[in-house]
C-alpha cells in the first residue's frame, strides 16, 4: 500500500499544482478527463462513473462551464439530457494535465519487460470493483486485455 500511495502522490502532484493555479482541484481534473475522452457524455453517465452526488458535480461543472472549459448542450432525442463537451480551452488544459502524467506512465512501463505493460493493465483492472468493470469496457479502457 505504501508503494501505491507514493506512486499516486507523484502521479497527481504535477497536475495538482497546475489545477491549483486555475483555482481547481482533482474533481475538476476528473470531469475534464472523462469529458475529453468521451465528448458528448451525458451528465448522468458522469455521475455513475465518478460516484459523486449531483450537488458535488453541479458545483464543479458550474466552475468549468463558467470559466470556459466545458460546454453543455441539450440532447437531440431527449431534451432533458445534458451532454458535455470540452471547449478548445478545456482540451488544451486537459492536454497539459495529461502530458506529465502520460510521460510518467510511459517511462515506468518502458522500464518493464515486454509482458510487464500487459500485467500492469491487468493489475489495474483487477483493482476496480467487478460491478464497475463494464464501465471500463464502455470507455474502451480494456481493449487490449
Amino acid at each position: 500500500m505504501g508503494l501505491f500511495f507514493f506512486a499516486y502522490r507523484d502521479f497527481t502532484g504535477d497536475a495538482d499544482a497546475l489545477l491549483e493555479r486555475q483555482g481547481f482541484g482533482r474533481a475538476h481534473h476528473r470531469v475534464l478527463y472523462f469529458v475529453n475522452v468521451r465528448p458528448g457524455m451525458p451528465v448522468a453517465d458522469l455521475l455513475d462513473i465518478l460516484k459523486i452526488t449531483k450537488q458535488s458535480l453541479a458545483r464543479v461543472l458550474r466552475q468549468l462551464i463558467d470559466n470556459g472549459y466545458i460546454e453543455q448542450k441539450t440532447g437531440h432525442s431527449d431534451r432533458r439530457q445534458r451532454l458535455l463537451f470540452a471547449t478548445d480551452k478545456g482540451r488544451m488544459l486537459f492536454a497539459t494535465l495529461s502530458a506529465t502524467q502520460a510521460s510518467r506512465i510511459d517511462e515506468a512501463i518502458a522500464a518493464l519487460p515486454p509482458e510487464g505493460a500487459h500485467m500492469v493493465r491487468q493489475f489495474l483492472v483487477s483493482m476496480v470493483e467487478p460491478t464497475d468493470r463494464s464501465v471500463l469496457e464502455r470507455l474502451n479502457l480494456t481493449v487490449n486485455l
